[in-house]
């Protein structure tokens, strides 16, 4: 047994041992995703709050996504980045719960903001009429202080029946902390928090998959009796977030079959994408896809740039 106290723990990540010389190459891939990710994220919640035009439930609510893409990849990327350069690969205990749930909360906002929008889809196409008395500005709010609190609340209990464990060992296989592989290093009684943990599952993936089976089964069900024109309406507003959810759902998979099952035989490298794919193809994926995909963020962001861009070289002559 180890002294497993917040002030004198620290964690070892085994996974770094693998970088070896290549550790520069790393670092400037991981870089530059990181650039990319904040520099998408922050332009598009920069025009939708700037654009009295786009302050309409569809917006807000992808503005939320991407704040929590912004907010995901911090608890993440500069860790990775110092962590590559280092040669001592460990992680002291606060650090490493904080981390845990700034990333699990990430993952739990993630999937309950893309339930929300698929009950907005919902109303937007099944409901028009009734629509804007259904979804007005304070319930949009509303939503998304639920959908933060909601998830805040749930992995603050998780991460208050961690710090309460003996821990008998602090080698973690991995890139950066992670609940389960935590937990695994107890040898006090974990029941309550396999317990918990369990119960935590279905609040954090059944409970907003719900919603998002019932809306898509509805708006389904009205392409097929609509015309075509309504039909193409709504398979461009829904696609996106099919897309972002089939490859969030993907990506929970990857992190959950390499964190709870011996994967030794699997080459490093996949590993290390597996781990990481959800945290960074999501953040990535989202702003890339909403912002190529809705027009009027389109013509919003080419109108402030491109306005910008003009403003500045006429002030320059």
């Amino acid at each position: 047994m180890i002294n497993s106290t917040l002030s004198n723990l620290s964690f070892i990540l085994g996974a770094y041992l693998h970088v070896g010389k290549l550790r520069y190459f790393y670092f400037l891939i991981t870089a530059l995703l990181y650039i990319v990710i904040v520099a998408v994220n922050t332009s598009l919640i920069v025009v939708i709050c700037l654009n009295r035009s786009l302050h309409e439930p569809m917006y807000l609510f992808l503005c939320s996504l991407f704040v929590n893409e912004l907010y995901g990849s911090t608890g993440l990327f500069p860790f990775l980045l110092l962590q590559i350069l280092s040669d001592i690969h460990t992680v002291s205990a606060p650090f490493c719960y904080l981390q845990i749930f700034s990333l699990y909360t990430y993952g739990g906002v993630e999937i309950s903001n893309l339930a929300v929008m698929s009950y907005d889809r919902y109303l937007a196409i099944c409901c028009p009429l009734q629509y804007n008395t259904l979804m007005t500005l304070n319930k949009v709010f509303i939503f998304i202080f639920v959908v933060w609190l909601y998830t805040f609340v749930k992995f603050v209990i998780i991460l208050s029946l961690n710090i309460r464990l003996t821990l008998c060992g602090n080698f973690i296989n991995s890139l950066y902390c992670q609940n389960y592989l935590v937990v695994k290093l107890a040898c006090s009684d974990t029941r309550l928090n396999d317990i918990y943990g369990l119960f935590s599952i279905v609040l954090s993936i059944i409970i907003p998959l719900l919603p998002i089976l019932f809306s898509y089964i509805k708006i389904l069900k009205v392409c097929f009796a609509a015309s075509k024109q309504t039909r193409q309406k709504a398979v461009s507003t829904c696609t996106p977030q099919l897309v972002s959810l089939l490859n969030f759902s993907f990506g929970c998979c990857f992190e959950i079959l390499q964190s709870r099952f011996d994967m030794t035989g699997v080459p490093s490298v996949l590993r290390i994408i597996l781990s990481l794919y959800f945290l960074i193809i999501q953040p990535l994926l989202n702003p890339i896809m909403y912002g190529m995909q809705m027009s009027k963020i389109r013509r919003t962001f080419k109108h402030l740039f491109c306005y910008k861009l003009l403003t500045g070289q006429i002030d320059t002559m």
